[in-house]
């Protein structure tokens, strides 16, 4: 469990799922200290902090509903008060709910937007005061292909992510002098997510590559992007040939 994130507090939301829990086990090979933040899922995601303190690693599970507009800070602060202060910050967790437009009432619109653009923000606002003054933070929004192509989910799902983009690009132009890094990753169609929308035998054949993305190629690239410095202010997409650009 050493690596380039040895020592760092990483929190980690929506780890109960396929690729929240890939991340939170690629980050303890790299040697973070892990916060794993869970909406309903607890049992999941103290499966995985289990098995990684079982490894000699160090994991946490902290519940938190991000649809609350206080949860976000209060999942942060519960971080630094168990581990330290946040080093790295993985927004990961996002709700999707296939409806056409016709379907999609306001209140529905406003709890898509909630948690799945609203929280990573306020994660991000309570994560990067102590990341300035330490002058070190890695913060990484999970977004979507549906940011660029619309996607299949609903105009809430993909308006959600786009707004992530931008959220992206303000923060990482005005931190990157503080040696804090901003950068979106936008896969798309990734088994073992339980988000998927539709048959994952049906969507395969909308992927050039001709099978759906994995987990751990979620993980890998995130822990790529969160151990380079100079990779900043960006999204890069991982999914099988979609959205070629």
């Amino acid at each position: 469990m050493d690596g380039p994130f040895t020592g760092r507090v990483a929190l980690v939301t929506g780890a109960s799922g396929g690729i929240g829990q890939a991340l939170a086990r690629r980050l303890a090979v790299g040697g973070a200290v892990l916060a794993l933040g869970y909406g309903v899922n607890g049992q999941a995601a103290e499966a995985v902090a289990a098995e990684i303190t079982s490894a000699g690693g160090t994991a946490i599970a902290l519940g938190a509903d991000l649809r609350r507009a206080e949860a976000p800070g209060q999942l942060v602060q519960a971080a630094a008060e168990a581990l330290g202060k946040v080093d790295v910050l993985v927004s990961n967790a996002g709700l999707s709910r296939v409806q056409p437009l016709d379907d999609v009432t306001a209140a529905q619109f406003d709890e898509m937007l909630a948690v799945n653009l609203r929280a990573p923000f306020l994660l991000a606002q309570a994560a990067v005061p102590s990341m300035r003054e330490r002058r070190f933070g890695r913060i990484l929004f999970i977004s979507s292909v549906a940011a660029f192509t619309g996607g299949i989910v609903g105009p809430h799902y993909a308006a959600s992510k786009a707004g992530l983009h931008g959220l992206t690009h303000f923060l990482a132009s005005r931190l990157a002098g503080s040696g804090v890094t901003v950068n979106a990753l936008a896969p798309a169609l990734v088994a073992e997510t339980g988000m998927l929308p539709g048959d994952p035998r049906e969507l395969r054949r909308q992927v050039p590559v001709g099978r759906l993305g994995r987990p751990s190629e979620v993980a890998d690239l995130a822990a790529a992007i969160l151990a380079n410095a100079y990779l900043t202010n960006q999204v890069i997409s991982l999914d099988g040939g979609i959205y070629p650009r």
